[in-house]
């Protein structure tokens, strides 16, 4: 009974931990590897690295982005962080 008194609030921190900051990291990794995995070809993007542009083409790990002057430029699908829907 005693051990079980002293393991409590051990147990509800734990639990406290999981619900406010492991389960919503966990949602947002699956939410952005959906969005990563959904890419196509027109779709206006920013990499992480905050450039913006339009992806021109998509194969299995790679994306090429079109930028606004016309250059092309290639970055792994994972440097994707968003998708903008204007």
């Amino acid at each position: 009974m005693d051990t079980l008194v002293q393991l409590l609030p051990l147990i509800a921190m734990f639990a406290i931990f999981y619900f406010l900051l492991i389960r919503p990291q966990q949602k947002r990794q699956k939410a952005v590897q959906s969005m990563q995995s959904n890419l196509q070809k027109n779709d206006r993007v920013v990499t992480i690295g905050g450039l913006h542009g339009i992806i021109d083409s998509i194969d299995e790990d790679k994306v090429v982005i079109k930028c606004g002057d016309g250059s092309r430029l290639t970055f792994d699908r994972n440097a994707v962080r968003e998708v903008k829907h204007d």
